[in-house]
């Protein structure tokens, strides 16, 4: 929930923070999501019309909900030191202007200066989010896993100064057998995030390891972001398995003094 987000966030002493729509929406009174299977399952009919009257019920209530609630999750992470920098929500070529608006709204509403999504293949798609985005004056940043290579977010950036690179290192450290540096250089006035992890090079496996053990040079990243003065965020993403008899949240403070003894 965002309150047990928020909690863990103020004893790891993070003041910063990227929200995914799940438990922002559910926090302001979303409906459900409906019938749930897995991966492999084929679902009954009833499951299936289950869940496309939850997918309905959900776009039915985004288009009539206040902000309200909205504005008071902002104030509850405000009070506890935590910016929420950005929203995360899969904008797709389905959705109506309408159903756009709400997402830049609540953006707004929650303070951040982005919405986030995966990286579409679709340039029509990425388009028309840039076009919605300048006119909302908030950017979008694009993510990646390892789909990517150097050029992948060229069309996107060239149809709208509002469509910008959420960068994950780790993922295109992976996908491209090399550090991201360059790109982060070349590409700086477009960052307007950086996901942090720790992998090896495609070519060594693509293990997705505790920080200091991969192929990412994360140290040398944080420690150009500082001399650079760059004013994109760069966040822990905890995706390495969680070591027998340790926790996410110990692994989570081992990630924040990695950073702070790189910055240090």
């Amino acid at each position: 929930t965002a309150e047990e987000v928020l909690e863990s966030l103020a004893k790891l002493g993070i003041n910063a923070v990227e929200l995914q729509n799940t438990p922002v929406e559910a926090f302001a009174g979303a409906p459900g999501p409906g019938p749930r299977w897995r991966r492999g399952q084929e679902p009954t009919p009833e499951q299936q019309a289950a869940r496309r009257k939850a997918v309905e019920d959900l776009r039915q209530w985004r288009l009539s909900v206040s902000m309200d609630k909205f504005e008071a999750l902002r104030k509850m992470y405000q009070e506890k030191g935590v910016n929420i920098f950005a929203f995360k929500l899969r904008l797709t070529d389905a959705m109506s202007d309408e159903e756009y608006s709400y997402c830049f709204k609540v953006a707004q509403t929650l303070g951040a200066s982005h919405v986030t999504m995966e990286l579409p293949e679709d340039e029509t798609l990425t388009r028309r989010i840039g076009e919605f985005a300048e006119k909302q004056k908030i950017y979008v940043g694009y993510h990646n896993h390892t789909q990517v290579n150097e050029q992948s977010w060229d069309a996107a950036l060239a149809q709208s100064p509002y469509n910008g690179i959420n960068l994950d290192v780790g993922h295109f450290t992976d996908a491209i057998n090399k550090s991201p540096i360059p790109f982060i250089k070349k590409h700086r006035d477009r960052i307007v995030s950086m996901h942090l992890k720790d992998k090896q090079y495609g070519s060594n496996g693509g293990a997705n390891l505790p920080w200091g053990q991969g192929d990412t040079p994360l140290k040398e990243i944080l420690q150009l972001m500082k001399k650079e003065k760059y004013q994109f965020p760069a966040v822990i993403e905890l995706e390495y398995p969680v070591p027998k008899g340790s926790t996410p949240m110990a692994e989570i403070a081992k990630c924040v003094q990695f950073c702070k003894q790189a910055l240090a």
